[in-house]
């Protein structure tokens, strides 16, 4: 497992926890449900960071790390 998907379960656990109204220890910090916007944020980069790989690995085309199709005009 990676960095990054790592992260993401440990993000998807803590807002899992707080909105069940659970107040967690996170990344070294009490968080509850006043945190829960900036553990929203953190989920959605690590998201992207996971895409990211599995787009890498898969071979898809990128320019500048921008994933894109390529038209079959046949």
């Amino acid at each position: 497992m990676t960095t990054a998907t790592e992260m993401l379960a440990q993000y998807l656990a803590a807002e899992a926890a707080v909105l069940q109204g659970q107040t967690i220890e996170f990344n070294g910090r009490r968080v509850g449900m006043s945190d829960l916007p900036s553990i929203r944020e953190g989920r959605k980069e690590w998201e992207t960071r996971v895409i990211a790989e599995r787009s890498r690995e898969s071979g898809a085309p990128t320019i500048g790390g921008l994933g894109f199709s390529r038209a079959r005009l046949s």
